[in-house]
């Protein structure tokens, strides 16, 4: 009996262990974030004919971290804030921005991909993250 309980509590142990490394991490957080912007950036840019000279997210701070189901697949509801730094013809930084990202981890299990839904509850567009 002891044996089983030992046995059931190193199992319970291993997948807690595995299963937060199928979590997004910190930097990828922070690549959907970049991913998401530059989409946003790209929009801007043709609509108000500015010239964006590159943005730098940083230090991302998770508030919650949500696992969900999208399109039969695990993915993660993320939210928190980060600051972000533009480069026009000059610099402006804006502090603790708010994000609220949905992150897919693909059937292999090798990517990722940034999910945005759209008006219809059952579309989403998606971005492989890089």
């Amino acid at each position: 009996m002891v044996l089983r309980l030992m046995a059931i509590a190193i199992l319970f142990v291993l997948l807690t262990a595995c299963s937060s490394g199928m979590q997004p991490s910190k930097k990828l957080v922070q690549s959907a974030i970049a991913l998401q912007l530059e989409q946003t950036q790209q929009q801007l840019s043709k609509q108000l004919g500015v010239d964006f000279q590159g943005l730098k997210v940083e230090h991302i701070k998770i508030e919650q971290r949500e696992p969900t189901e999208i399109q039969s697949l695990p993915s993660y509801h993320v939210r928190g804030t980060y600051d972000l730094t533009l480069k026009l013809p000059h610099t402006l930084t804006q502090k603790q921005n708010a994000f609220d990202v949905y992150l897919q981890r693909q059937q292999e299990g090798k990517t990722w991909r940034l999910l945005i839904p759209q008006k219809d509850p059952s579309t989403w567009l998606s971005y492989l993250i890089r």
